[in-house]
């Protein structure tokens, strides 16, 4: 954790040439990998290895090597750019202008997503020179250092950390690579504009008692005394500093001057901001909640608020699925847990709600969370990583998951099958038993290790990242709502697209370079995981033939194009599915497998 000392010269130092060729020479490299993989990019293939693209008078040649799912493992320092002939220094930005016609952003939006792209390649500055963690380190650092020390974000998105809004002095202050203590602020909202609700198991009071202590508590219900005010018809809430410095004091002008929502001032506890940005890890006392906040700044698509309308459900929507996965035995048999969302604050601007009917981040300012912490869970032989960090690559080329699979005294191909039991299983439990998806990408899920190797996973982030797909499963009327429709062919891809396209496809070249683990074995691991789940649950046998995870090909979403489309909002959230991008098809490494781990009654 870094002391904070912000002038104007730690705002900019990292910015030197060095750097910022780096972070270009880095961010070029994904353009290519990303926009070649969704066909934006036409790739032809020359002698030895190398391959070109080529955009109206300017060429990028580079040393590749192919992967299943069309992926492209680059040599980010072989890449070589000509204008007319004539070498080009790599520039992020201009290769997204040659780009014209084909990246498909509106002209009005464009500039914005270049900003975002300015804010992705300062991040990457800013990582390359203040993050000196070694992938060995990482293998004995605690989770939070794990945690400030990730430099990729999504891995997928070009655009991943624009966080417009944020100026030079926030970054420092707020980013997760900053690794910069934060105290949230504090403030009362009125029970006539505000809505708390928790789970069964907890109360105000408790919540309160536990997070602030009997003095702060204190303290904080003698300032609303002293204004004439009763603190019993307020709730006390957790602000963002950023939030309440550039929104809610202007924005909600006129309910602090009601007195609706009262400035009580900063906590005594310290907080690290988490990859999600808005989450924050309570490193004073690590037992206590984690706190998720509203904030109004746009990244990766959309505008990071929380809605208050959602809040309302959010703790039983969390206890629902804490009873499903802790009376289920096969769960259970995998040490599979999730982190509840226990309690949930929503205000209500009245204005805004009367004035917009349809999903709007300007409805979505003002709201806060209280997430179990992962400490409580491990034992005491146990680690805890974020899972985004297997695909985590420090600055002299080493991986952390190579680096975490010398350290157990496992070979690779042990240490990946007991990481796809952990990882993999419930998720196809999840989905053939229950209908039931999640969010499953690095930032959401947990690995809990014992001497470094994969022992059981973690999930967060549950309240607005669930749904039962064409389930007939009865769930709670206040809930109900997790019931969405899909077509079969969309429902299979929440497991083909989000655990093959978006994880595995980038894990398993890291696996094949730097662990020793080609390719075709990681793939077999993953089908034999598949066939384990399913020949121990013949039962659902129906469902194994309408959702056939051996399919010949699935469909290539197109993320980047989504986000390039419409990055103010990627996806309407009242129908998710009308926004997304397809590009063809991608062959499904599991398909050539089907007939060695095939079943009875699995098709041929």
């Amino acid at each position: 954790m870094r002391s904070l000392q912000i002038d104007a010269g730690n705002m900019t130092q990292h910015l030197t040439a060095e750097n910022w060729s780096w972070a270009n020479r880095h961010l070029v490299t994904k353009i290519l990998r990303e926009l070649i993989h969704e066909k934006v990019l036409p790739v032809q293939a020359l002698e030895s290895s190398m391959w070109e693209v080529v955009l109206e008078d300017v060429c990028y040649r580079f040393r590749a090597t192919p992967f299943l799912l069309e992926h492209w493992q680059i040599e980010s320092a072989s890449i070589e750019k000509t204008c007319k002939g004539v070498a080009q220094p790599l520039d992020a930005q201009a290769l997204l202008i040659e780009l014209g016609e084909r990246r498909e952003i509106p002209e009005k939006q464009f500039p914005v997503y270049l900003e975002e792209v300015a804010s992705t390649l300062y991040g990457h500055a800013f990582k390359q020179q203040n993050q000196p963690l070694t992938a060995q380190q990482l293998t004995q650092a605690s989770y939070q250092e794990v945690e400030t020390a990730m430099r990729e974000g999504h891995p997928v998105f070009i655009a991943n950390n624009g966080r417009i809004g944020f100026d030079a002095q926030d970054y420092l202050r707020y980013a997760p690579e900053s690794a910069a203590a934060v105290s949230l602020n504090w403030i009362a909202v009125s029970k006539q504009k505000a809505r708390f609700v928790c789970d069964d198991e907890l109360s105000y009071a408790q919540l309160m008692a536990s997070e602030l202590g009997e003095f702060q508590l204190a303290r904080f219900k003698g300032h609303l005394h002293s204004l004439g005010l009763d603190d019993n018809d307020y709730w006390l809430m957790p602000i963002h500093p950023w939030q309440w410095q550039h929104k809610i004091a202007i924005n909600f002008a006129g309910d602090i001057a009601a007195a609706h929502i009262v400035w009580l001032g900063e906590g005594n506890d310290c907080y690290l901001a988490q990859q999600s940005i808005r989450t924050f890890f309570n490193i004073t006392a690590p037992h206590r909640y984690y706190v998720k906040t509203a904030l109004s700044v746009l990244n990766m698509g959309f505008m990071r608020g929380l809605d208050p309308h959602s809040m309302l459900t959010t703790p039983q929507v969390n206890s629902w699925l804490y009873r499903t996965v802790s009376e289920d035995v096969f769960f259970q048999s995998k040490g599979f847990k999730v982190l509840r969302e226990r309690a949930a604050i929503g205000y209500f601007h009245e204005g805004l709600e009367q004035a917009i009917t349809k999903d709007s981040p300007w409805k979505k300012m003002l709201s806060a969370l209280w997430r179990e912490s992962p400490m409580s869970l491990l034992k005491p032989e146990q680690r805890l990583m974020t899972m985004a960090s297997l695909l985590h690559v420090d600055g002299a080329g080493d991986s952390v998951v190579a680096a975490l699979i010398n350290d157990s005294g496992l070979d690779a191909q042990t240490w990946v099958e007991r990481y796809l039991d952990a990882y993999m299983s419930p998720i196809l439990h999840a989905f053939f038993h229950y209908d039931l998806v999640f969010m499953p990408h690095g930032e959401n899920l947990m690995l809990v290790l014992e001497n470094n190797a994969p022992v059981n996973m973690l999930m967060k982030d549950i309240g607005e990242e669930i749904a039962l797909l064409n389930s007939t499963r009865e769930l709670p009327k206040d809930i109900a709502f997790l019931h969405v429709t899909v077509e079969d062919d969309m429902k299979i891809n929440y497991i083909l697209l989000d655990l093959f396209d978006c994880f595995f496809r980038y894990l398993s070249p890291l696996l094949a370079t730097q662990a020793g683990l080609p390719e075709t074995q990681f793939w077999n691991a993953v089908a034999r995981c598949v066939w384990n789940y399913q020949s121990q649950h013949p039962q659902l046998a129906d469902k194994y033939r309408q959702f056939n995870l051996f399919k010949p090909a699935f469909v290539r979403t197109c993320l980047n194009r989504l986000q390039m489309a419409n990055n103010q909002q990627m996806i309407d959230l009242d129908d998710r599915e009308k926004n997304l991008k397809f590009a063809g098809t991608l062959d499904n490494p599991l398909y050539p497998l089907r007939k060695e781990y095939s079943v009875t009654y699995q098709p041929e």
